[in-house]
């Protein structure tokens, strides 16, 4: 009995590998349309988004723009008053770069380059 079924459980993967296979040979098409699309929405560089978040600080949906582009990458290392109340100074490691990040408006009210733990009160107001 466990014999018959190693033999149908070999038999069906052998069966899906077949059918995976004349599939791309019907169709060679199909494979490549992934990876095409993949490729065109590679996006901004890192460089252009920067720019863009640099530009459209202390404007509404700021913070979202933030969140997209660095999801994941960015570190809280400060916290300091600014904004309406407090901002959150927000590291990126990768590109060597600290935004200033008030919550309660959900915007990026200052950027520069480096590991800022405070900006100047101008500047995060």
């Amino acid at each position: 009995m466990k014999l018959a079924s190693l033999l149908t459980g070999i038999a069906m993967v052998g069966l899906v590998t077949v059918g995976d296979a004349s599939l791309k040979v019907i169709h060679p098409s199909t494979t490549g349309v992934a990876i095409a699309a993949e490729a065109k929405q590679s996006g901004p560089s890192v460089q252009e988004k920067i720019a863009l978040i640099t530009k459209s600080k202390g404007q509404i949906g700021s913070g979202d723009q933030l969140r997209r582009f660095f999801y994941g990458d960015l570190e809280p290392i400060a916290v300091q008053p600014g904004g309406a109340g407090m901002v959150v100074n927000l590291y990126n490691k990768a590109n060597n770069i600290t935004f200033a990040y008030c919550a309660t408006y959900d915007v990026v009210v200052a950027v520069k380059k480096g590991r800022v733990t405070a900006f100047p009160p101008n500047e995060v107001k």
